[in-house]
């Protein structure tokens, strides 16, 4: 009888051992806490009413042994109060988090402001109507740009993964997207470095006294070549007139008339080869040993251009003729509305400038605590960036004024030259007509290359990331190794852009490997979390780690705004491709359908995973009919009953 007796005890035990693992949903207590390693650890009490029959039999509550792979539990003599406290722990490697919270948001407004906020928006701006660009490019940023960055940064410190492995918690079957970000990511280190490497070659030739873009007694000026200092007002200017900073750019750093085309590149040039060597150097030091190391030096990299934008500020406003530019700037040419380009610059602009879709919000949200509020985070870092923008407008165009006021010449004719031109030419042709020419021309270029850096700390962290979240039994102690190679790999792509006529690869990936390629990605992307996933689902995670919902705002710009509007610049671009040309030369067709095949490089990995999966899905196809295997609504289910939401297991 004893042991009958103490049988049914241990059967009794078992039962609610096995009640409080299955059936902890509806009666858990949670008590979640975050700890220094990032994850989150969840203690589980569940408690079985004493029968009344049996009430005065057992009191007390005694400590039992640990449960096999379950924690530690506490039994109680049988009709007592059974308690099972049960404590989840990760056996996966623990998950760097960033050291302070300005780490993690100067990372971001570091990524977000760039050096597409200095010299792509100038000149997209006087390109496609001055002031009234503003307004199509408001409206892309309040109703495409800022509801996606708050998007992914929700998703990513919600899911801590990366942009290829967080697709198995939302949608499996999108995760072809994951990869198309990261071949996206290789693209724009291939060529945006190397405008880093320009910078740095005008940064080591500004310590001189006499900048050597001052005079045409070089070895690299033509005849067209004219001078003049800034009190000189008896020199006139013809449209074959060459200014020494323009010889200087074409002719010496970038040597395009060496090259006859893209059809004919030429040799790589051993300076700039040098020059990109050494800014890859430090890149692999920022990042190497992960966001504890960067989120260090951008406090360096991400506050002292706004120093320098703002001493150039006071000093563009004090240079004579720079009203002419900022009237310029902010005079509105409405006609420019009804061009499709407009539109379509100012959505690759915002997208390009906060960074949706390129898995670095994804990565670095992944590393927050999880109940960040990163709602404010959002509205705070995709504000300073906007406000940057429109503030290094200021700044462009007080010394266009200037320049047209030297040359005695419209701003419009001053500002003809479009792209890095804008800054390597005309910028440094008026720095260099300034008194302290040598200073203003260091920390200039200086500023160039902490606004690229930056972004190529975010942009490669966002696919190491990717990569370790994905592969991390492989990958995860090889961290130094892995970046290494990575960035070696960045180096040996960008050889084509560091050629003689490197600059015409570098304006050919800008317009097609990244625009188009990115706001396609972006779209699915928001198709995913919004139709597949569910929004409702979404602003239940949000709610989860904020503790309060969406508004109706953001949901119907997850919904519907934002895909119709990418759509309609999808469309647009296809329907009427841009007529690049680059100095004077004009790209032949056969760079279009290149063009074309270098976006689709990157997007072809969304379908062709989606086929992957669906051959590789169990079961019949007649099963999966319904996308019930592509929403994972199962793994849902398990993850919310289980009261895993939010953790990393």
């Amino acid at each position: 009888m004893e042991r009958s007796e103490e049988a049914r005890e241990q059967e009794d035990d078992k039962a609610v051992l096995v009640d409080g693992v299955y059936q902890r949903g509806p009666k858990m207590s949670n008590s979640d806490q975050q700890v220094s390693n990032g994850f989150t650890t969840t203690t589980t009490t569940t408690t079985s009413a004493a029968q009344s029959t049996r009430e005065g039999q057992g009191s007390g509550a005694g400590s039992g042994g640990p449960a096999p792979g379950l924690g530690h539990s506490a039994s109680v003599p049988v009709g007592g109060f059974r308690t099972l406290v049960v404590q989840q722990t990760s056996l996966e490697r623990p998950r760097e988090t960033w050291s302070k919270k300005m780490d993690f948001l100067l990372s971001v407004i570091g990524y977000a402001v760039d050096l597409g906020n200095v010299w792509r928006f100038p000149y997209i701006c006087y390109q496609n109507g001055g002031g009234a660009f503003l307004l199509p490019y408001l409206l892309m940023a309040v109703f495409g740009g800022v509801p996606l960055f708050y998007m992914e940064l929700a998703l990513g410190q919600f899911h801590r993964s990366g942009c290829i492995s967080i697709w198995k918690h939302i949608c499996p079957i999108f995760k072809g997207i994951g990869f198309a970000i990261c071949i996206i990511a290789l693209y724009i280190a291939f060529y945006y470095n190397t405008i880093m490497a320009w910078a740095l070659y005008y940064l080591l030739s500004s310590f001189r006294p006499v900048l050597p873009w001052t005079t045409c007694t070089n070895s690299w000026n033509t005849g067209n070549c004219k001078s003049y200092i800034w009190n000189d007002r008896n020199v006139t200017w013809s449209n074959s007139t060459t200014s020494p900073a323009q010889e200087f750019y074409t002719r010496h750093v970038l040597q395009v008339h060496r090259s006859d085309g893209l059809h004919h590149l030429g040799s790589v040039s051993w300076q700039l080869a040098l020059c990109l060597l050494f800014i890859f150097t430090i890149v692999y030091f920022s990042i190497w040993k992960g966001v504890k190391t960067s989120g260090k030096v951008v406090w360096v990299t991400a506050t002292f251009p706004y120093l320098v934008l703002l001493v150039l500020l006071i000093r563009g406003a004090t240079l004579p003729g720079a009203w002419r530019g900022v009237v310029f700037y902010l005079k509105p040419d409405w006609q420019k509305l009804l061009s499709t380009p407009v539109w379509i610059d100012a959505a690759a602009q915002i997208f390009f400038s906060l960074g949706p879709g390129f898995g670095v919000l994804l990565a670095f949200a992944s590393y927050n605590p999880f109940h960040n509020n990163c709602y404010k985070d959002a509205l705070v870092t995709s504000s300073v960036n906007c406000l940057t923008s429109f503030l290094s407008g200021f700044v462009i165009f007080t010394v266009l004024g200037y320049m047209a006021e030297m040359r005695q010449q419209d701003v419009d004719a001053v500002a003809k030259d479009a792209g890095p031109s804008l800054l390597f030419i005309i910028y440094a042709e008026a720095i260099a007509n300034m008194p302290a020419a040598t200073f203003f021309a260091i920390i200039f270029f200086l500023m160039i290359i902490m606004l690229g850096l930056d972004s190529t700390f975010a942009g490669l962290e966002g696919v190491i990331t990717a990569m370790l979240d994905e592969f991390p039994h492989l990958l995860a102690k090889r961290r130094e190794w892995f970046v290494f190679g990575l960035v070696c790999v960045c180096y040996l792509g960008a050889l084509s852009t560091l050629t003689y006529g490197g600059a015409y690869v570098v304006k050919l990936f800008e317009e097609y490997a990244t625009g188009p390629a990115v706001i396609t990605v972006v779209l699915l992307e928001v198709i995913a979390v919004s139709w597949f996933y569910g929004t409702n689902r979404f602003c239940n995670d949000v709610y989860t780690m904020l503790g309060f919902y969406p508004g109706w705002f953001w949901r119907i710009c997850w919904v519907a705004i934002c895909p119709c509007f990418l759509l309609f610049i999808i469309i647009s671009f296809l329907a009427s491709p841009p007529d690049v040309k680059l100095f004077h030369y004009h790209y032949p067709p056969w760079t279009t359908v290149l063009g074309y095949c270098i976006g689709v490089s990157s997007f072809i990995c969304v379908p062709a995973y989606m086929v992957y999966y669906l051959l590789n899905a169990k079961g019949t196809f007649k099963q999966v009919h319904l996308f019930i295997s592509f929403i994972n609504p199962v793994a849902f289910a398990s993850r919310t009953k289980h009261g895993d939401v939010g953790s990393n297991n």
